[in-house]
């Protein structure tokens, strides 16, 4: 005791000053003390003073220990370190809740903190029962063992109809691969999944699967009741279009089109009566997401493995992906969500290599999905939805309507389903099964917006203008998903302004200020964002002098043509079949097509097209057309718009009585001076340029006059005979040689 005091006093009178340390060092000859050496190492200086853990020092280890935890943490989540989603999968075996995987709920049944719900059996998952079929499937008061048999055997025997019927319809019927739509914006519902933590089991809309304005285009030429598979969504699309029979490419061979929504105006109002209900609590409750059941009792004993599967897909490695699918349905050829997994990453590939063919085979496995035993009934309706809409994409119609038939059977009470039926008939134009359709619908959901603006389009069609116009705004005001659309303005603007009423250039404003449109004039609905755009345009402007040139030079030849091909009462000339007149008599003899010369109809004219052959922009053109057009007095064209910004329509005069015809495009002269138009106004007023509230032009013989038929444009013909032009569309004079060549037809 006395040594060990001693030595603590001799550490204290060490750090006492520093001669004695320096003595007491010396003495010592050249060594410490053990008492001193003890000192040093518990953090005393070599100095003799005393130390311990300064603030200063304390807090710099504490921050290195501090930044240590951070650069650790970061290395962990930057480098994956750590496979979080197979640790989760590995904890899924302790799934007490029968939801597929591990959660808080589950640990708490585990804890005996919270019972095992009655609804679920209380036994290890693999032995779990999967879940249950739809409840419109479920008869009341019944067995639920026998409810799960009974609805699994309806759900098989439909399918097995379904492969047999398709084949057979499918041998029967031939369908041209037509353009496809854009195949980015078709994987939105892929998307979707692949944000969802859980790899296996992807999120999807509660009540109904929402109608993507992506998912239905309804394709406005000038003739305003035409259906098509999608082609543009969103600002810019990448469109893969599917070869035409008469000229066969490879499944690699694309085309792509750039075509474009102008951008929305910020800081804009909209009513309230068309506000999008965006802060309706019903609407947000409508799109409130939930987990699907995509797990049957026995894909939950191989959640792990799927889940490594679908980490490569999610991850883009998609030939990894589809190998390791590939394998596991080897394995496991009776699970559902392993092929399921496969025929996603087919689908995958399909976008990668722009590959019909590989698409097709994820169709196929699609088809393979729905066909297996035990599926639950939301992988089911998953993987039917899927191959519908792929099958849309290549252009095989009557496939995708069957698929779409069978769903509607397999899950009556799903009115989405039904309206994906509707535009299921709508594009094969089976127009009344349509009608029947969301008729249905809406006799069960009268405030269906979907169904609502398909009917109104669908009385449209039908020339039942003054019925479509409530269904259309109704439709629209609603603001449920895919009511939000260019195509729905327009008919509504348009059916409006056929009635009179004086409300359709609020909606075109409206349609404009949601982007679908580049202004209240110019509605055209397939555009190319960044062209010039102005109603009326001069030879030197388009660049097209020569062509100019050359038509007036040749006018009277291109009249004799047309005179002759008059005469020869041949039926040559056909009567305009796109609902535009509002009363008349007026007839066209079309030359080209879609960039496409009519063999037959230049026997009739040969030296015009000739002499058109010398000049790309026109005959190559493949959104517009080369043809005479002939009108009788008493004809008045509705005001209308064209489909597309990509080209410009020249009018030659041939034959043009001295009074009577004249033809407005927008509000804005020749001369580029803008006047007020009010709808109407031609009734009260004199049809001049030199004044009033409006600004009308006419045609001269000889003479070419060349706008742009994106705007909206009118004819009156009110002279005592015919009115003979010459009607010739060549691109815009922007576009690029790449955009030319790859633009779809329209």
């Amino acid at each position: 005791m006395a040594q060990r005091k001693n030595a603590k006093s001799s550490g204290n009178s060490s750090s006492s000053g520093s001669g004695s340390g320096s003595t007491s060092a010396g003495s010592s000859g050249g060594s410490s003390s053990p008492g001193a050496r003890r000192e040093t190492k518990h953090g005393g200086h070599k100095n003799g003073r005393k130390g311990g853990l300064s603030g200063t020092s304390f807090f710099t280890w504490f921050m290195v220990i501090a930044l240590l935890g951070v650069w650790t943490s970061v290395a962990v989540v930057w480098f994956d370190l750590v496979d979080y989603e197979e640790v989760l999968g590995k904890l899924g075996i302790y799934d007490a809740d029968g939801d597929g995987d591990f959660d808080v709920d589950d640990a708490k049944v585990l804890l005996g903190l919270k019972e095992r719900s009655t609804s679920e059996p209380a036994v290890p998952p693999e032995e779990a029962e999967p879940h249950a079929e739809p409840e419109e499937l479920v008869p009341v008061e019944a067995d639920p063992q026998n409810i799960e048999d009974e609805a699994k055997e309806q759900i098989q025997s439909l399918l097995h109809e379904m492969v047999h019927a398709e084949h057979e319809t499918e041998d029967s019927y031939h369908v041209e691969e037509t353009v496809s739509p854009d195949y980015n914006q078709d994987m939105e519902e892929m998307t979707s999944e692949q944000e969802n933590p859980d790899s296996s089991e992807p999120v999807v809309e509660d009540e109904r699967l929402h109608h993507d304005t992506d998912d239905v285009t309804y394709q406005v030429y000038e003739e305003q009741a035409v259906y098509e598979p999608p082609e543009n969504e969103g600002i810019e699309i990448t469109e893969v279009t599917a070869p035409p029979e008469d000229n066969p490419v490879e499944d690699s061979q694309v085309i792509v089109e750039e075509v474009s929504i102008f951008p929305v105006e910020e800081q804009q109002e909209v009513p309230p009566e068309t506000n999008r209900k965006a802060d309706d609590p019903e609407q947000k409750a409508k799109v409130k997401k939930k987990k699907p059941k995509l797990l049957n009792k026995f894909d939950k004993t191989i959640k792990a493995e799927l889940d490594a599967a679908e980490k490569l897909r999610k991850r883009g490695k998609i030939e990894e992906a589809v190998n390791a699918f590939k394998e596991l349905v080897r394995k496991y050829p009776q699970s559902p969500r392993a092929r399921y997994g496969k025929a996603q990453c087919e689908d995958d590939l399909a976008e990668k290599r722009r590959s019909n063919e590989v698409l097709r085979g994820a169709i196929k496995t699609y088809q393979e999905v729905a066909s297996l035993p035990d599926v639950p009934a939301d992988l089911l309706k998953l993987s039917l939805k899927r191959r519908s809409d792929r099958q849309q994409f290549l252009g095989h119609m009557r496939g995708s309507l069957l698929t779409l038939q069978r769903l509607v059977q397999l899950f009556p009470n799903d009115t989405s389903l039904k309206n994906d039926l509707g535009v299921g008939y709508l594009l094969i134009g089976d127009n009344d099964n349509a009608k029947k359709v969301y008729e249905e619908v809406l006799s069960v959901t009268p405030n269906d917006g979907f169904a609502k603006v398909h009917y109104g389009f669908i009385l449209k069609a039908q020339n039942k203008i003054a019925e479509s116009i409530p269904y259309l705004k109704e439709g629209i005001e609603s603001g449920d998903p895919g009511t939000d659309d260019g195509r729905f303005y327009f008919h509504l603007g348009d059916a409006m302004q056929r009635v009179g009423n004086k409300e359709a250039y609020k909606w075109y404003e409206l349609g404009h200020k949601r982007g679908h449109f580049a202004s209240v004039w110019q509605r055209s609905l397939y555009n190319v964002n960044g062209l010039k755009a102005q109603p009326w345009w001069t030879p030197k402007e388009t660049g097209y002098t020569e062509l100019v040139k050359s038509l007036e030079r040749n006018w009277k030849l291109i009249r004799d043509e047309g005179l002759a091909v008059m005469d020869k009462a041949k039926g040559l000339f056909l009567p305009e079949d796109e609902n535009l007149r509002e009363k008349g008599d007026w007839s066209q003899f079309t030359l080209w097509q879609q960039g496409r010369r009519n063999e037959n109809a230049c026997k009739g004219a040969p030296k015009t097209c000739t002499l058109l052959e010398k000049f790309p922009e026109t005959t190559g053109c493949r959104r517009g057309q080369i043809k005479y057009s002939i009108m009788h007095p008493g004809t008045h064209v509705w005001p209308h718009t064209g489909p597309t910004n990509c080209r410009l329509r020249m009018h030659l005069g041939l034959v043009i009585p001295k009074e009577g015809c004249k033809i407005r495009c927008a509000n804005e002269t020749k001369n580029g001076d803008f006047r007020p138009y009010i709808p109407g106004s031609e009734i009260k007023h004199s049809h001049n340029t030199g004044g009033g509230a409006y600004s009308l032009e006419t045609w001269e013989e000889g003479k070419v006059l060349i706008f742009d038929d994106s705007f909206e444009h009118e004819v009156w013909q009110d002279a005592s005979s015919f009115r003979l032009i010459f009607i010739v569309d060549v691109w815009h004079p922007e576009l690029t040689p790449q955009q030319r060549r790859s633009l779809p037809a329209i």
